[in-house]
């Protein structure tokens, strides 16, 4: 994706060329490999690129113990390694010199500690925040980016289908979430996305519940949401299950949520208002009337994060437009009784069409 990034990196130096931003430095390590490839979490040493425009250079200083990988990498010629031992704004401040006037960063990732030391170390600059171009760029996914994410869609979907053959009476919910985490290795994943939710019975009126010492029961519903990175790039699925035997409730309630999910995926596409989605799969909950166990959105962005932009809400009047990768993930979410969520991925295509990446069936299926 050489190509792809060295294109990223100058639309991020044309924008800071536009509005006169002397530097702009990118610290989030989902956007550092974003514009270079390289993946890498810092944990809590420094990491930046930076893009300096007045020397049209860039600048890529990593922890000296990533030093040797970041070198296999191409898109930035100029890395910097910091050893433990080193102030890295001092390193900052010696390798990029002057004093600039306007310094850009992401205002939403810069801690109070690093502001306070880069005012220290350029006393004269305006600082500003890039964020938002930097996710205006990310927000729209190539076709590259696509099948980066559809392997890893394609991996969590083998997860599941295996995962659920090994579900019975008896096994806690936090066994099952080892066994299902275990199989994302087997199957060539490099990790868990977000920490895996398997919640049974009752706890599965807890969105974003925690597995635990819970055992599976006979009718139980059993709601599986988790996903895997594959070469950066993430995937989030979720499908609902019955152990034993399904009650009428049961059904019924799992009936609205597939009809509801159907429903936003069906309202997918370019030129209509984000919230239009949201609006479509609440409206069949509403109807249905389930509407106080349905309170957040129906979906969320993902590609190299599992949650970025754009936000399916019902107050999001943003015009959907090619190029954008989300969830469509409606539930109903009863205290003390159980819940039901589905999650599908979508894609607008190049024809402004929708593309759903989840292929799993969604039918009731009884374990």
């Amino acid at each position: 994706m050489t190509h792809e990034q060295i294109k990223r990196l100058q639309g991020l130096q044309n924008h800071l060329k536009n509005e006169n931003i002397d530097i702009g430095m990118i610290t989030l390590p989902a956007n550092v490999f974003y514009y270079t490839g390289f993946n890498t979490d810092p944990h809590e040493r420094f990491l930046a690129l930076v893009v300096d425009n007045r020397t049209d250079t860039y600048h890529l200083f990593v922890p000296a113990l990533d030093y040797e990988i970041a070198q296999g990498f191409d898109v930035v010629k100029n890395i910097t390694p910091i050893s433990d031992n080193e102030n890295p704004f001092t390193v900052l401040k010696d390798t990029l010199g002057g004093n600039p006037s306007t310094f850009g960063f992401e205002m939403k990732e810069v801690s109070v500690f690093q502001y306070k030391n880069l005012m220290d170390i350029f006393p004269e600059a305006n600082f500003v925040d890039i964020q938002p171009a930097v996710n205006d760029q990310r927000l729209k996914k190539s076709r590259t980016e696509i099948e980066h994410a559809q392997k890893a869609v394609d991996i969590i979907e083998q997860v599941l289908a295996d995962g659920i053959k090994k579900v019975h009476e008896g096994m806690t919910e936090s066994e099952l979430t080892a066994e299902l985490e275990y199989l994302m290795r087997v199957h060539g994943a490099d990790g868990p996305s977000f920490s895996s939710i398997v919640l049974s019975g009752e706890k599965a009126a807890l969105p974003h519940g925690t597995p635990g010492s819970r055992k599976l029961q006979n009718g139980d519903f059993l709601l599986i949401d988790f996903g895997v990175i594959k070469d950066g790039y993430c995937s989030d699925i979720t499908r609902t299950f019955v152990i034993g035997e399904a009650s009428e409730k049961q059904k019924e309630i799992y009936d609205i949520v597939l009809q509801s999910n159907q429903a936003g995926i069906d309202a997918v596409k370019a030129g209509a208002p984000l919230q239009t989605f949201d609006i479509a799969a609440r409206e069949v909950i509403e109807k249905a009337g389930y509407s106080e166990y349905f309170h957040n959105r129906v979906g969320h962005g993902l590609g190299i994060e599992v949650h970025e932009e754009p936000s399916i809400h019902s107050e999001n009047t943003d015009i959907a437009e090619k190029g954008l990768l989300f969830t469509i993930e409606p539930g109903i979410y009863i205290p003390e009784y159980g819940g039901v969520r589905i999650e599908d991925e979508v894609y607008i295509n190049e024809d402004g069409e929708v593309e759903v990446l989840t292929s799993f069936p969604k039918e009731l299926q009884i374990l």
